[in-house]
Parts: structure tokens; sequence; C-alpha cells
């Protein structure tokens, strides 16, 4: 089956992925696992308890419990999603799956050591047009979003980021002072690289993250000047198609 789109826009309709999950069987957008263990594994621990946004029907889940991570609670907005995948793990004591809204997780303050997003973000931003500038529906839906997994962190806690994004556009998102939080940046894969950020609860910004908070509020005072498109035909990989 095509599970391709014939508009990307469709990736964030919820209809789409319903439709899709009911006969794909597992995706791993970015990558699997094992491709970014290595760096997951100096910032997360295996007794942490870890929260999944966007799940999906990746892999990653079933293969971070069968690495030794047995604290592990998953979301994502499609029903169909959630029913196939707890089904599908229900034999792993330990992690549980939720039909849930990143921009409204139903979880208490101070719920979990770790989050965990893979190229869910970069769905929630598949229409944009520029990388330069991200729409005001784009900026309100990410910073709703950034701000519940904040609130959801423990102090000194982590929120990993996998994405197709490059730092020159993702970090500009990241680094707001009201976040409470420092930001590292990781790269991996052969050919084209991805990127993870971690970002610590309770940690200052860099100065040099500090000095891009600055001249994002400075931009939003003037248009961009520069417009970027991104065209692609790659089936396997929609990201390509995401202006960052």
């Amino acid at each position: 089956m095509d599970y391709l789109p014939d508009d990307n826009s469709r990736y964030k309709d919820i209809d789409y992925w319903d439709e899709r999950y009911k006969t794909e069987q597992c995706f791993d957008w970015l990558g699997s696992f094992s491709k970014f263990q290595h760096l997951l594994e100096k910032h997360v621990h295996k007794e942490d308890s870890i929260l999944i946004l966007g799940c999906g029907n990746s892999s990653m889940s079933g293969d971070m419990y069968s690495a030794g991570y047995h604290s592990i609670t998953n979301i994502d907005y499609s029903s169909v999603c959630v029913s196939t995948m707890s089904a599908r793990y229900s034999g792993c004591l330990g992690m549980t799956w939720h039909q849930m809204d990143v921009r409204q997780l139903s979880f208490p303050d101070a719920s979990f050591d770790v989050v965990v997003e893979k190229a869910t973000l970069d769905a929630i931003m598949v229409g944009e047009k520029t990388p330069w500038e991200v729409s005001p529906q784009a900026a309100v839906f990410i910073h709703q979003a950034l701000t519940e997994v904040r609130r959801c962190l423990k102090p000194g806690g982590r929120f990993v980021s996998i994405t197709f994004a490059s730092p020159l556009f993702r970090k500009r998102l990241y680094a707001r002072t009201e976040y409470n939080w420092s930001i590292k940046k990781y790269g991996y894969g052969e050919g084209f690289e991805y990127f993870v950020y971690v970002m610590t609860k309770g940690e200052e910004l860099s100065p040099e993250d500090a000095a891009l908070e600055k001249k994002r509020l400075e931009d939003t005072k003037s248009p961009p000047t520069t417009i970027v498109t991104m065209q692609t035909e790659d089936e396997e990989d929609f990201l390509f198609n995401i202006d960052f």
C-alpha cells in the first residue's frame, strides 16, 4: 500500500494517520533506535520514567524496552495507533499507551525524568513555506507543546528531540528562557545527518543560545528577506519536504 499522501499537509490530519495505521505495521522516521542509541544512553537512564510523544507505530518504544528501559509511557493522537500498539506490547509490564494531544498532556507537573519526541514536531511543521520564519499557527502549536513538556519534566529532567532540522532552524525554537532548560546538540546518520537535541530542565541557556533567543525576538520585528523551499519525491522520507 502507498502511504505517501497527495499533499504533505495531510501529515497533520488525524484521519490520515488513523487510516494509515489500520494497515501499516511499522515505520521508523529518522532511522531505528539502534542508530542513535549511543546518544540516548548518555542522557537516559534505565530507571528513568520516560514519556514518548507521538509514538506512532515506530519500533522505538519496544526496542528501548528490550534495551532495559521499562518505565515508558507512550502517547499518540491516533486512537487506532494506540489500540494497535497497546495490543502489540501487552506483555511489556511498565509500558503504557494513551491517546493524547501533545499540547494538552493530562499528566501532573514533574511526572517524568525524560520526554522523547522523534519527528513529531517535524510533522507539525510540515506545511511551513520557509525555514526562516515559522507561521503563527505552527509557532503557537510548538510553543504549547514545549510548554507542556517543560511542565511535565522533573527538575533536572531531559527533553530529547530527534529531528531532521539543523541547529540553524530548530534551536531558535528551543532557545527560550521561559522553558528553563539548556540545549545540547548531537548528530547521527550516514550520508545524511539527523540531529538529537537534549534540553535539561533547570539549566541556563548558554551565551550562544541566549543570543539566538535575542536574535529571534529582534527578527519578529521585521519580515525575512530570504525565502527557501525544499522539494523532493522521496517516498520514505517526507521530512525532506518539510521546510525548517
